[in-house]
């Protein structure tokens, strides 16, 4: 068994501690409003936030950190860092990706001694970057010698299986309805990480406006139980 197996496998755990749990990213909204109520309409929210919105932001962030730590590139990495905070609108949703981000820099930075990602971790402290989730997790994936597409592959199965956990938790939703919905995923993962190998940089920041709007209509909810 190779180390970058492991590694990658606690990289995209989705019960790292770094308080994933605590964000929807919208689902709440969709839930309370009616509009995601059962197993058909949880799939179609989780295939379109795939195809939709993670693979132009947070999956195409991956990638392009990954390629920049790879040619130890500080500047651009903090570009892309400016540039995720500019196409994440809804305030919760952005400092969500600052909070999870900064967290994964914490836990990876005293078990991985790598220049790149400790330039990062002082832009950080000197204000010069935000911290993006997506952006510390292409750094340290190179970082771990974890293979690209296997990154990708892992950071997409971890936004699948959070946002399978949300459902499951506030549709509700059976916990085997939770585990046949992400078997059906498998094929859109899978094609999902080949189109994010090498992103559109031109198509950044393409997503549907509704999931927008519901993540700053979860701000004004009448009672919540994520963050975001």
């Amino acid at each position: 068994m190779h180390n970058n197996l492991l590694s990658l496998l606690q990289l995209s755990d989705p019960t790292l501690p770094i308080g994933g749990y605590a964000h929807s990213a919208g689902l709440e909204t969709y839930v309370q409003q009616g509009i995601v109520k059962d197993v058909a309409t949880a799939t179609e929210f989780i295939t379109e936030m795939l195809t939709q919105n993670v693979q132009y932001t947070d999956a195409a962030f991956v990638s392009l950190a990954y390629n920049a730590a790879e040619e130890n590139d500080i500047e651009k990495l903090i570009q892309l860092d400016d540039e995720c905070t500019a196409v994440k609108l809804p305030r919760e949703i952005r400092q969500a990706s600052q909070k999870l981000g900064i967290r994964l820099v914490k836990v990876f930075d005293s078990v991985c001694e790598n220049t790149i990602a400790r330039k990062y971790k002082e832009a950080i402290q000197q204000q010069n970057a935000s911290g993006h989730y997506c952006i510390a997790f292409g750094i340290y994936a190179k970082a771990l010698n974890i293979f690209k597409a296997e990154a990708l592959t892992g950071f997409y199965y971890n936004a699948a299986v959070s946002m399978i956990t949300n459902c499951v938790k506030l549709i509700p939703l059976g916990q085997q309805d939770g585990q046949m919905v992400l078997f059906s995923l498998q094929q859109l993962i899978t094609e999902l990480v080949q189109r994010s190998l090498n992103p559109d940089v031109g198509k950044i920041g393409l997503c549907c406006s509704g999931f927008d709007i519901r993540c700053m209509q979860h701000e004004q909810l009448y009672s919540r139980l994520y963050m975001s």
